[in-house]
C-alpha cells in the first residue's frame, strides 16, 4: 500500500494549533497518557484472549517499555497490547469523538496560558504528546492480523498512513522531541524515571526503562540492562485477606511520608453503579504541615490506578484533613480537574463514603482501644472539633468521638459524653462545661467551687476552637449543655439554702451597691454569688452576651468589638467580703479593696488586666496598710 495523506479531524487541528503554539508548565502529562494508552491496550488484549486464546500465546508478558535516545532526541514508548490496524489509527488518532473536547478549547483559549495547566485537566491524551514532539511516529499491529501499519504526523494539521511490517503485536511510539529544554529533558533518564514513578507507580503492568547504550573499556557500545520502575502493588486493589498488618503499617509510610506507625486504617471497595476503592490511615502523631491549610498531604486521588493528584481536598472536610491514604475510581476520567472535581457526582458519592469510613475508624478505635483513642485525641482532636463548625450532617457521630478534660479525670485522661451523663448524680439536670485560655486557668477558675463541693463534675475546655464547637454542641441524650461562667446556677437546693441566700442578699445589697458605683463603668451588676465556695469574688458573663475569652479572640483577629459589660460576684461567706460590708454598713471609704477585688476576679477567670499598673499600686497601698 501506497502512503496515505489524511487530514486531521476540523477539531483535532484547533487542539493541536492550541496545544502546540501555547506554554505550559505541566508537560509531563504527556508520558503520563502515553503508559495509560499502553495499560489499556495491555488490558484489552488480555480481556480478549479469554475468548480467543490465540490473541496472547502461552508465555507472553504483558509489559510496557520506555527508552530515551539523548543524542538523537528520541523518546520511545512501547508495548505488546492489543495494537492497531488501519481502521483504528483513522478513528482513535484522526479524530476525536469525546464530549469534553469543545469545552477544553474554549477554556485554553480564555485562560492564561502561562499560569494554567489544562493539559493536566482535560482529556486530549494522545495528542498532548505534541506539546513535547515536533514529529510523532507510531508503528503498530493489531493481535490476530499480519499487516503492520506506520501512522506519522508532525501535528500540522494531516497525517499519514503506510503498511509497515513489524514483527510483534502492539504499538511502538516515537517521539521525535522539539529542540528545546523543556522538551529534550524527555530524553534524560533522572527525567523519565521521575515523571513515570510519580503518575504510574501502581500500573498493573511492568513498565521497564532502557538506558541508552554505552561505550565499554574498547569503545564498543555495549546494552545496558533494563530496569522495572514500578515494582511495587496496588495494595489497596489487593483484598484484606490477602494483606499482612505489617503491609499496611508498610505502605502507610509511603502514602503519609510519616516514620510512625499508624493508629488504625480503613480499606473498602465499593461496587454497583460506581466502583472505586479507599485506604484510610489515622496517623498517630500529628503532621507537620496540619495547621498549613496550603501544604497538606491528605488523600492521593488515582484513576485507575494512575495517579492524578496529591492532596485532594474535594474529598474530605478540612476537619478530617488529618485522614492519609489513597481513594481510586474506576469511573472518574483520566484527565480530571479540580473544577471538575468540584461539582462531580462521582466525587460527591465518594466523598461521603470516606467520611463514613472515617468516622466508623475513629469510632472503632475510640471503642476497641479507649488509651489508644486517648493518644490520638491527645494529637489530633483539636482538629475534629472543626466539624461542629459549619456542619449539620456528622455531628452526632462527631459527639460520640469527643474527648474532654474534667473535674474528675485524672492528668492526661478523658471522659467521653457517653461516660460523663452516665456517672451523672440524679440532682444533675445538665451538662456542665467551664472554657478557659489553658488547662491550668480553667482548673483553677473560681466559677468551679460549688460545683465540686456538690460533687458535680465540670468539662474543661481550654482549645481556641471551643469557643466555636460549644455553640454546635446543643444537647446530649436530652441534656442540655450549660457554661457555669455564664449566667445564674440553678441547683437543687434545700429550704435552709434557699433561706440563707436570700438573708444574704439582704445583708450584703448595701455592699453590692457601693461596690456597684466604683466599678460602674466595667460591670453590669454586682451580686451575691450561690457558686463560691473559698474564693472572695469572681466574674460571671450575662446569659446572652459574648463571653471574655470571645470577644479577645474577636479582638485579635482585628475585629474590634463593643466591651461587654460582666457580672461580679461576692461570696458572702469569705472574710475580705464581711470586712468590706460592715466598712460599707458604717459609711466608711473602701478604698482600693473594689480595684483589687476586680483585678482579682480577672487574673483567676485568665483575663488581661486593664491597667495593670493600677492593680498593682492598689494592692501595694492595701499590702502596706496591713504592714503598718
Amino acid at each position: 500500500m501506497a502512503t496515505e495523506k489524511m487530514e486531521f479531524q476540523t477539531e483535532v487541528k484547533d487542539l493541536l494549533n492550541l496545544m502546540i503554539h501555547s506554554l505550559y508548565s505541566n508537560k509531563e502529562i504527556f508520558l503520563r497518557e502515553l503508559i495509560s494508552n499502553a495499560a489499556d491496550a495491555l488490558d484489552k488484549r488480555r480481556f480478549l484472549s479469554v475468548s480467543d486464546a490465540s490473541l496472547l500465546p502461552v508465555g507472553t508478558q504483558l509489559r510496557i517499555d520506555v527508552t530515551p535516545f539523548a543524542e538523537t532526541k528520541r523518546l520511545i514508548i512501547e508495548d505488546n497490547g492489543i495494537g492497531m490496524n488501519r481502521e483504528d489509527l483513522i478513528n482513535c488518532l484522526g479524530t476525536i469523538a469525546r464530549s469534553g473536547t469543545k469545552q477544553f478549547m474554549k477554556n485554553l483559549k480564555d485562560s492564561d496560558k502561562s499560569s494554567v495547566e489544562l493539559i493536566g485537566q482535560f482529556g486530549v491524551g494522545f495528542y498532548s504528546a505534541f506539546m513535547v514532539a515536533s514529529k510523532i511516529e507510531v508503528h503498530t499491529k493489531k493481535a490476530g492480523e499480519e499487516q503492520g501499519y506506520l501512522w506519522t504526523s508532525e501535528g500540522a494539521g494531516e497525517f499519514e498512513i503506510t503498511e509497515a511490517p513489524k514483527k510483534d503485536v502492539g504499538t511502538k511510539i516515537t517521539l521525535y522531541l522539539k529542540d528545546d529544554e523543556d522538551a529534550t529533558a524527555f530524553a534524560d533518564e533522572w527525567k523519565i524515571k521521575d515523571v513515570i514513578r510519580k503518575y504510574s507507580e501502581f500500573v498493573s503492568y511492568g513498565i521497564f526503562f532502557h538506558p541508552e547504550m554505552k561505550k565499554n573499556d574498547k569503545g564498543d557500545l555495549e546494552v545496558q540492562p533494563e530496569e522495572r520502575l514500578n515494582k511495587d502493588m496496588a495494595l489497596w486493589r489487593q483484598s484484606e485477606k490477602e494483606i499482612t498488618e505489617e503491609q499496611y503499617k508498610d505502605f502507610y509510610g509511603v502514602v503519609g511520608h510519616d516514620a510512625n506507625e499508624p493508629a488504625a486504617w480503613n480499606h473498602s471497595h465499593a461496587e454497583g453503579n460506581l466502583e472505586f476503592w479507599s485506604l484510610l490511615y489515622l496517623p498517630s502523631k500529628a503532621p507537620y504541615n496540619i495547621w498549613n491549610q496550603e501544604q497538606q498531604n491528605g488523600l492521593k486521588l488515582y484513576v485507575k490506578k494512575v495517579f492524578i493528584m496529591d492532596d485532594c481536598k474535594e474529598l474530605l472536610p478540612p476537619w478530617l484533613r488529618f485522614v492519609r491514604g489513597v481513594v481510586d475510581s474506576e469511573d472518574l476520567p483520566l484527565n480530571v480537574s479540580r473544577e471538575i472535581l468540584q461539582s462531580n457526582k462521582i466525587i460527591t458519592t465518594i466523598r461521603k463514603h470516606v467520611i463514613k469510613k472515617t468516622l466508623e475508624m475513629l469510632k472503632n478505635l475510640a471503642t476497641t482501644d479507649a488509651d489508644k483513642y486517648a493518644a490520638w485525641w491527645k494529637e489530633l482532636g483539636i482538629v475534629l472539633k472543626e466539624g461542629f463548625y459549619m456542619n449539620w450532617e456528622h455531628l452526632d457521630e462527631l459527639k460520640e468521638l469527643l474527648r474532654f478534660d474534667s473535674t474528675k479525670t485524672e492528668d492526661g485522661k478523658y471522659v467521653s459524653l457517653e461516660e460523663y451523663v452516665a456517672r451523672m448524680p440524679e440532682s444533675q439536670k445538665e451538662i456542665y462545661y467551664l472554657i478557659g485560655d489553658n488547662k491550668a486557668t480553667v482548673k483553677g477558675n473560681p466559677n468551679l467551687e460549688a460545683f465540686r463541693a456538690k460533687g458535680y463534675e465540670v468539662l474543661l475546655l481550654s482549645d481556641p476552637i471551643d469557643e466555636f464547637m460549644v455553640g454546635s454542641l446543643g444537647e446530649y441524650k436530652e441534656k442540655k449543655f450549660h457554661d457555669i461562667s455564664r449566667g445564674d446556677v440553678d441547683f437543687e437546693k434545700t429550704a435552709e439554702e434557699k433561706k440563707a441566700e436570700e438573708t444574704s442578699k439582704k445583708t450584703f445589697a448595701g455592699l453590692c451597691e457601693t461596690l456597684q458605683k466604683v466599678l460602674d463603668s466595667d460591670l453590669k451588676e454586682v451580686r451575691v454569688s450561690s457558686r463560691l465556695k473559698d474564693s472572695p469574688c469572681c466574674l460571671v458573663t450575662d446569659e446572652n452576651a459574648m463571653s471574655a475569652r470571645m470577644e479577645r479572640m474577636m479582638e485579635a483577629m482585628g475585629h474590634k468589638q463593643e466591651k461587654q459589660k460582666r457580672i461580679l460576684e461576692i461570696n458572702p461567706g469569705h472574710p475580705i467580703c464581711e470586712m468590706l460590708k460592715a466598712k460599707a454598713e458604717a459609711g466608711e471609704d473602701l478604698g482600693d479593696w473594689p480595684k483589687a477585688l476586680y483585678g482579682q476576679a480577672l487574673l483567676a477567670e485568665g483575663s488581661q488586666l486593664p491597667d495593670p499598673a493600677a492593680y498593682v499600686k492598689a494592692i501595694t497601698q492595701l499590702l502596706t496598710a496591713v504592714a503598718k
